[in-house]
């Protein structure tokens, strides 16, 4: 009698059930506690230098080109890569350098209390890399201690079976998604013109995966000094809503 996993599987569904769980993965309602983030973006509402829907659209242009293209979506596919490789070594060496990468305290701050909140959670789901299920044979590395959410995060759609260019377009249509939340509630921008933002960056979002995909090590790190000002901005702002 065949069982449910063997029908699945032979209808394709692991294919479908790694779309699940990137779905799962990037899904806003994810208990890890990314809507109390806004990478500096409420700082730069504060400052003027966000106040609309046209500059808010140059400015999430511009930290996805000179931002996520330059670090976090091209050190996810190295990381997801030396996961699947059994390379701790390299998880632990790009974890720590996107951790120097951080330019403020609030900024290195998200990316721990984030990558520890999904670590939590990856452990209530019997999801983590010393899991026996996942490592029979103990030959995968452990998490790094303190380990960021982009390291967590490649590691989940490692062990989801994601394919590294899906994983990298998840995290960045997360990245989106987040921060036109943000810009609903603090700006305030209207959910229609938030669509329109959606509309707007899709291609942008395909092209950072294809540069991203394409960048030499040599050519890695964030270009984003306006962010890290006004994320530093943030640290003493006297009232926000958001802890970045």
């Amino acid at each position: 009698m065949r069982t449910e996993q063997s029908t699945v599987a032979g209808q394709g569904g692991g294919d479908d059930l790694a779309l699940l769980g990137l779905l799962q993965l990037v899904s806003p309602a994810l208990p890890i506690g990314a809507f109390a983030f806004s990478q500096g973006l409420e700082s730069a509402f504060e400052l003027g230098w966000v106040s609309d829907e046209a500059s808010l659209g140059e400015w999430l242009e511009g930290v996805l080109e000179d931002g996520l293209t330059r670090c976090e979506l091209p050190v996810l596919a190295r990381l997801q890569t030396a996961w699947a490789a059994g390379d701790g070594e390299a998880v632990v060496e790009w974890d720590r350098w996107l951790a120097a990468n951080r330019e403020t305290a609030e900024l290195a701050a998200e990316d721990a209390r984030l990558g520890a909140s999904l670590i939590r959670l990856l452990g209530s789901l019997d999801l983590l890399p010393n899991c026996p299920e996942k490592s029979p044979s103990g030959a995968l590395p452990a998490l790094p201690p303190g380990a960021g959410y982009v390291t967590a995060f490649a590691w989940t759609a490692h062990v989801r079976g994601v394919p590294v260019r899906q994983a990298l377009l998840g995290f960045a249509w997360a990245w989106l998604e987040n921060q036109l939340a943000v810009a609903c509630k603090a700006l305030p921008l209207g959910h229609t013109s938030a669509q329109r933002l959606v509309e707007r960056l899709r291609p942008a979002l395909v092209t950072a995966v294809d540069e991203a995909l394409a960048v030499e090590e040599d050519e890695l790190g964030p270009v984003l000094p306006g962010l890290a000002l006004a994320s530093a901005l943030h640290e003493t702002q006297y009232s926000r809503l958001f802890r970045s």
